[in-house]
């Protein structure tokens, strides 16, 4: 995961240039935050330690709710900001309580320790221990835009810059997935009866409600957050999954994923305009005549994100969907297959 992070924080920098110049942001600051939120990122990948993953996630997180808010004389912006700091720290108080929980139960907040703890109680978990990983849950979930803890995601894609959007969507799952991962597949596998169910079910309504609403969107970046949310629900999928494909296939799903969404939000900040403008489905129209190689990009970037084969995003989905029946999961593979039709729509809409 690391490897895919510093991918991720390579990209968003290279693709900053055009957006710092046209917005006229502070550049120090914006390279500053974002090597921050990298930072943070990788720690929280890195950690086998609650307390630890908690402090990479705000290091990361506080540095994000800047970088959406750098504009500050645009009003958009500032309202993201807002919305995604107290949505963020409301979902920080619940991971929080989750870790004082666990360290109750445990006397410890390192995974290995709690892990061989739940695995002795196994049998019979206690109220504590459910309500431990619930909360945990609920703070993982928010921060890769599971729903119904999303609400944050649109606004605040929308009205970050557009490098910054494409970091936030790529690097932040990445980073909350590696810790999630885990966090549940190897401190609280004991407890996968009682986890699975719930995660199947945000899974599902995941998938659905991101390919749905994306349908309706007229905001190319509001389109990719909804997509983003939906792309949040596969993955789930492979995490649920849990065997060796499931692990392979979140790691390789991330990295296409990462790839495809950077690349469509670079050309985005490319095609804006300093008075906000541009990012429009209808402002599509005729740029295959205006700028060919953008738009030949931007066809590649969403066919990928949309599952259209040879492409990376295309064997990500069929890795991940592999995963799910070999787990018995086979009806999970159903509504992701129907969802990435739908969502289909969507990625051709712009085309």
């Amino acid at each position: 995961v690391t490897g895919v992070l510093i991918v991720v924080g390579v990209l968003s920098i290279a693709l900053s240039g055009p957006t710092i110049d046209r917005e006229h942001l502070p550049g120090g600051e914006y390279y500053a935050l974002m090597l921050f939120a990298l930072a943070g990122m990788i720690l929280m990948a890195m950690a086998t330690d609650l307390l630890v993953i908690f402090l990479a996630l705000e290091v990361l997180s506080l540095a994000v709710y800047v970088l959406t808010g750098i504009r500050r004389d645009v009003p958009t912006a500032t309202e993201a900001a807002f919305k995604y700091f107290l949505l963020g720290a409301f979902s920080s108080a619940f991971f929080l309580y989750g870790i004082a929980f666990a360290y109750g139960v445990a006397g410890s907040t390192r995974l290995d320790r709690i892990g061989s703890l739940m695995a002795a109680q196994a049998m019979s978990p206690t109220p504590l221990q459910l309500l431990a990983m619930a909360l945990l849950m609920v703070g993982f979930a928010f921060k890769v835009s599971a729903v119904p803890f999303h609400m944050w995601t649109p606004d605040a894609y929308e009205g970050a810059p557009s490098s910054v959007t494409g970091f936030m969507s790529t690097g932040v799952k990445a980073a909350a997935f590696a810790a999630f991962a885990r966090v549940f597949l190897s401190a609280l596998e004991p407890l996968r009866g009682q986890w699975s169910d719930a995660l199947q079910v945000i899974a599902i309504a995941t998938m659905i409600l991101g390919s749905v609403v994306g349908v309706a969107q007229s905001n190319v970046k509001r389109m990719l957050a909804y997509s983003s949310i939906a792309h949040a629900g596969y993955l789930l999928v492979a995490l649920i999954s849990a065997n060796d494909v499931g692990k392979g296939a979140i790691l390789f799903y991330l990295l296409s994923y990462a790839v495809a969404n950077l690349g469509a939000f670079g050309v985005i900040g490319l095609l804006e305009r300093a008075d906000g403008t541009g990012d429009k489905i209808r402002d599509y129209a005729g740029l295959w005549y205006s700028r060919p190689g953008l738009a030949a990009l931007m066809t590649i970037f969403l066919l990928s994100l949309g599952g259209f084969p040879p492409l990376a995003g295309f064997i990500g989905k069929w890795y991940v969907f592999t995963a799910a029946m070999k787990a018995g999961y086979n009806w999970l593979a159903i509504v992701g297959v129907l969802t990435s039709v739908i969502s289909v729509f969507f990625y051709l809409r712009v085309v």
